[in-house]
């Protein structure tokens, strides 16, 4: 019963008619009754079908459709060369003949002469009407080039809503991680603080530092010169090598506290700026903003400071721990 439902509902082996000469039986797919297509064979019985035809039998029921004897889609093997190159050999007509191709080939050679047969219905065609677009054959009549324009902006316009929702994703995970980081951060501070009076008589005199952390920063910072940039378009958000070592020196020299020092440099690239500022784009988009930041001028240098702790009323997106270094080309007063 199931082998004649398959055999009326699907003919997935080639049809014994195409073919200019008698076909084995051996040769026949006892399942679709056309002649073998990428045929496989059972293991134990070697009886061969094709792929397609006993993949879809063994979803029904897991034996051989000729003796019933146990089989799976795992035990499923390649049948002989002899069986392929019997098969190899076959004369087939084209199946466009239909449409008026006179083509006889071997049947191993069938697949190259359907993918060059001009008599195809479905052979690719570029629209010669004005949209450039490849389309098949038989739909260049129907074929519209703006309707078919606005399908492709449509799709387009699709896949970039779906990669900026990707983005606005990461975006949010890293802003939360961030928010995590900072709140352990002040957490770890705030215990370092408080237990501090108690425990530093009998902790090393290196970690008395800690007490004076925020303090070192703020006075150095009142040291620095207040800044105004002009001309934001000028900044240089990938310094080279020299650029940033004559930065650095610069730093030093004006008091920067050594332990923040070289975790300002690193963030005197846009590798490490913040989502705010982190491409050109969202640098063009918050453009406006910059006018809020509490700008310190690095002196002698076309170069701010702009400190997290002078910051805070910029958000996250826009600040960085402890801050960031913005180099410029011209524009500072």
């Amino acid at each position: 019963m199931l082998l004649t439902q398959l055999k009326m509902t699907a003919r997935m082996g080639y049809d014994v008619s195409r073919f200019i000469s008698a076909v084995d039986e051996e040769l026949i797919c006892t399942i679709c009754g056309g002649v073998l297509e990428d045929p496989l064979q059972a293991p134990a019985c070697e009886h061969a079908f094709c792929a397609a035809c006993i993949h879809e039998w063994l979803n029904h029921q897991q034996t051989c459709p000729v003796d019933r004897r146990n089989l799976t889609p795992h035990q499923l093997k390649q049948v002989p060369r002899i069986l392929r190159n019997l098969l190899s050999k076959l004369t087939i007509q084209c199946e466009n003949f239909m449409f008026g191709c006179p083509g006889v080939v071997r049947l191993d050679q069938l697949q190259s002469h359907l993918s060059q047969c001009e008599h195809n219905p479905k052979r690719p065609v570029s629209c010669a009407q004005g949209c450039g677009l490849v389309v098949p054959f038989d739909e260049m009549p129907q074929h519209n080039c703006v309707r078919e324009l606005n399908l492709l902006i449509q799709n387009q316009n699709f896949k970039i809503a779906q990669l900026q929702a990707q983005i606005d994703d990461q975006r949010q995970q890293a802003n939360e991680q961030k928010r995590e980081i900072q709140a352990l951060k002040d957490m770890i501070r705030a215990m370092s603080m408080v237990n501090l009076p108690q425990v530093l008589p009998l902790l090393p005199g290196s970690l008395h530092h800690l007490e004076h952390y925020d303090d070192e920063i703020h006075q150095w910072l009142s040291r620095l010169q207040s800044a105004r940039v002009t001309r934001w378009g000028g900044m240089i958000s990938t310094p080279d090598a020299v650029l940033q070592a004559i930065i650095r020196r610069s730093l030093a020299d004006s008091g920067c506290p050594p332990t923040i020092l070289n975790e300002l440099m690193e963030n005197a690239h846009e590798r490490k700026w913040p989502l705010g500022l982190s491409t050109l784009e969202t640098r063009q988009l918050n453009r406006r903003r910059y006018e809020q930041y509490v700008c310190k001028r690095i002196p002698g240098k076309q170069a701010v400071v702009i400190m997290a702790c002078e910051n805070e009323h910029m958000g996250e997106s826009m600040t960085l721990d402890p801050g960031l270094v913005m180099l410029f080309a011209h524009g500072i007063e």
